[in-house]
Parts: structure tokens; sequence; C-alpha cells
């Protein structure tokens, strides 16, 4: 028999059988589906997180308070404060001046943060405040001015506000110039950064000031010579390693402390991307995994029509049998029908997959955390993939059924009796 001859014989029986063969394509539809929409999610989370992180840089290091043990290796994203001294020892301007005498380091901006109550237009809020050089923060800022200006050495009551935060905290939105009382005092705001999706919504939803006037106006107070961290900017990318390691130790020595006795923590900024991206890829596998369960299920569905198929036509087979038909053609008889499930069922629940993933920043994702602008990632691969697989599972799904098929005798085929 020819190729197109028994591929028209299983395309026939598919047709015949149409309520069953849609039941059986449905299981194949549901798994192909959750494959295409889960990989695209898990995609889109990657990217969404990178492109989070990415304010962050890759020539950015930052010293904290408060030793961070590392729990795994090379990690520093699993602490263990079991071993840390107190969190409320704050780094001084003494530190700021080791670090600008370490070879390499291009910026060092004290930072100082905290919490402070918002009055704007008889409205309330607080905001995350952050103190900073005014001279320095406008060469280390990656998330760039939307309207106004950056601070400037000799501003005061002078703020920067976050995007976000200037158009969609309160009933009016904020505008340049426009009063604003933070911790009691009275502030101008001189620019409103673009929107950036940074880790954590900080840029976006905080307001940045003087380091000095922080300090008056934040909650929990910083004394003048302290700083909640510093941010390093790295003439080069490729030297934050080595940085991070110098810095370390000329901030032990400056400190007098050991590893034992460490009261910081120095963080690559490159080492906490590495970290969520190897978390973002974990979850989609996870996730990938129990949706090829779903899949593993249709196939099951597909086995099982395969071996009713062959049970109502016993009687055909023995014919094709005794008209010469060979155990060959028997076997791509069925394999070809269980493929065509496969194939059938992929292509739709690739819609389907694709349909899903199109709709996801509209069904909530914001409550996972990754913000209204994340998106699912279709790629060619992916679709390609889930294509390829569904019809593999088909036809592996059909390959005992035809097996049993092409193993019967042709007198016992004639004479079956359902």
């Amino acid at each position: 028999m020819r190729l197109l001859d028994i591929f028209l014989l299983s395309l026939s029986h598919v047709k015949k059988s149409r309520m069953r063969s849609w039941l059986t394509i449905v299981g194949v539809i549901i798994g192909v589906a959750s494959v295409v929409a889960i990989i695209s999610i898990g995609q889109g989370m990657q990217e969404n997180v990178q492109q989070r992180l990415g304010g962050f840089g890759a020539d950015i290091i930052t010293v904290i308070p408060g030793y961070f043990r590392a729990t795994g290796a090379h990690s520093e994203m699993h602490t263990d404060r079991s071993v840390s001294t107190s969190s409320s020892i704050n780094l001084t301007d003494k530190d700021i001046k080791v670090i600008k005498q370490v070879p390499g380091v291009m910026y060092v901006n004290g930072i100082v943060s905290g919490k402070a109550d918002l009055k704007y237009d008889n409205e309330k809020t607080v905001v995350s405040v952050t103190g900073v050089d005014t001279s320095i923060w406008r060469l280390m800022d990656n998330t760039g001015i939307d309207d106004g200006r950056y601070l400037q050495a000799g501003d005061s009551n002078s703020i920067v506000v976050g995007y976000n935060l200037a158009h969609g905290t309160f009933l009016q939105s904020i505008t340049l110039n426009r009063p604003i009382t933070i911790g009691g005092k009275n502030f101008r705001v001189v620019g409103i950064l673009k929107q950036s999706g940074g880790f954590g919504g900080s840029s976006d939803t905080g307001i940045y000031m003087p380091a000095e006037m922080a300090r008056e106006v934040i909650t929990e107070k910083v004394a003048n010579n302290q700083f909640t961290s510093i941010v390093i900017k790295a003439s080069d990318a490729s030297l934050v390693e080595y940085l991070k390691a110098d810095i370390d130790q000329k901030l032990m020595s400056s400190r007098q402390v050991n590893p034992r006795t460490k009261d910081f923590t120095v963080i690559a900024s490159a080492l906490i991307r590495e970290q969520m991206s190897s978390v973002t890829q974990t979850l989609s596998l996870f996730l990938s995994a129990i949706a090829t369960v779903s899949l593993l299920v249709g196939a099951i569905g597909i086995a099982n029509t395969m071996f009713m198929s062959v049970m109502e036509r016993t009687k055909q087979i023995g014919l094709l049998k005794a008209i010469g038909a060979g155990e060959r053609e028997i076997m791509k008889l069925f394999l070809i029908e269980s493929g065509i499930f496969g194939l059938v069922g992929g292509i739709i629940g690739v819609i389907f997959g694709a349909a899903i993933s199109l709709l996801i920043p509209y069904l909530g994702i914001q409550a996972l955390g990754f913000g209204g602008d994340m998106k699912a990632t279709i790629t060619a691969e992916t679709i390609f993939f889930a294509l390829g697989f569904s019809v593999v599972i088909g036809i592996l799904s059909g390959i005992i059924p035809a097996r049993h098929a092409a193993k019967m005798r042709p007198v016992d085929a004639i004479r079956y009796d359902q």
C-alpha cells in the first residue's frame, strides 16, 4: 500500500468516529496549551526580572551594614543572620573614604534611606525616601529624567520623585515646582524620573533628596556621619568581582574586624541578577514539568482510543492482511492515526496556549509581584517544541496498539466477532 493510501484510510476512520476523536484530541489540546502558556510565561518572567534588575547595573557594588553569611556556594542571596552582628551598625564617612581609594572605583554614593510621612494636596501616605550625594547621584542613576532635572549641588529643599508616585498615587498628579510636605518639612519638586519597572519598584514609587535632608525626615534617624548603604560604580564591569573582594578586605582592615566579626556585607548587583534568573528558571522548569503531566494524560487517552480502534477494525485488519498488506503497513496505519491526534491537538493547543499567554497581562498577573507590565514571551522554538512533542507523544501512544494489530493472524482477525 502506498503511504498516501494509508494516510487517507487513517484519516477516514478519524472522521468516522468524530465524537471519540475530538474527546481524545481535547486531552492533547489541554496538555499542549498548558505547556505553551507556562513556558511562555516563564520566559516572560525571566525577561521581566532581567529588565527590572537592569537598574542595578552590572558595574554596581553595594555595601550594607550587618553581615550576611552565604549558605550557598558563591551566593549571598541565601543568608544566615545568626552569625551576623547587629544590623543597626551603620556605615560612616570613613568607609566612603576607604572605598574611594580602591583602584577601579569610579563613583561612591553614600545613601541614607528610610520611610517618611508625605502630605500632598490634603492627601497623606508613607513613602520610601532615599538621601543621595547630589554631586554623584545623576552620574550613577540608570533610570533617567522624564520631566525636570536631577538634584544638583547646593539643592536643599528640592526633591525628585518616582514616575508612579507622581502619576498614580494621588488624585492629582504631582507636577514640577509643586510643594510637598515630607516628615513635617516643605520641599519643592524639581524632577520626575522615568518609569523603570525597577526591582521592587523603589525607583518608581520613591523620593530622592539630598542625604542631609533625608536624615531629618525619615522615621528612623541616622547620624550626620552615617549611611544606611554605600553604592559604588566600577570603572569597568569586568572588575566587579575583583573590586568586591578588594573593598571587602580594605573595609575589614579599616573597621578592624575579621571574617568572624564582620559587621558589613559587600554585594555585587550582577550576583543578584544571576540568583534571580536562576530562581525564575527553576520555577519555569517546575511549572513546565507539571504541564507536561497533563500532556501525558492526553497520551493515555490516545492509547485508549487506539486500542478501541484496533478492536473495532479487527476484521478490516484481517482483510488488509489477506490481500497482501504486511505488518509494516498495518503499523503505519495506526501510527499515522495516533499521529493525527497528536498533530491536530498540538496545533489547536498551540493556538489556545498562545491566546492564554497574550491575555496574561490582563489576568491579574501583577498579583504575583511582577507588575502590570508583565508579558509572556512566545517564541518559535516554543511553538515547534510543543507541536513536535505532541506529535511524538501521539505516535508513541499508538505503538503498542499498532504492534498488537500488526501481529494479528489474518484468519483470526477475519473471524473475530465483537
